[in-house]
């Protein structure tokens, strides 16, 4: 499972493969399809998707001359899953702080309140 989560961040680093997913996420695409958005040359594009299958966030099928490319949910689903572990933990811990800066925010108002001094009228007669 760790070396599937390093090879799927490693592919999600890249700002390119992220938007290739992103693209992907609203259905299949062919290569070229693929491609025309991006400002780099078709083998480029194709460096990323193996990059992208390696990690199996994409896979390609191939239909007559078309090879159509679709998004895999999976290794997402398990890198999410595994965020999400960490995030209930940050969670968990940021509760705890809060909690205890209430707690010292109330005994510091307590403490100002009983060593507040009343202020000395004083009284100028001219």
């Amino acid at each position: 499972m760790r070396d599937q989560l390093n090879t799927t961040f490693a592919a999600l680093a890249d700002p390119t493969r992220r938007a290739i997913l992103a693209r992907l996420a609203s259905g299949e695409v062919s290569v070229m399809e693929l491609a025309e958005p991006f400002a780099m040359s078709q083998p480029a594009i194709s460096r990323h998707l193996k990059v992208l299958e390696r990690a199996g966030l994409v896979s390609r099928s191939r239909e007559a001359q078309r090879r159509p490319c679709r998004a895999e949910v999976k290794p997402l689903a398990d890198a999410t899953s595994w965020l999400e572990n960490y995030r209930q933990s940050l969670e968990s811990s940021f509760q705890r702080l809060d909690s205890l800066l209430n707690e010292m925010k109330a005994g510091e108002s307590k403490s100002r309140r009983k060593n507040r001094k009343r202020p000395k009228h004083s009284r100028r007669y001219r």
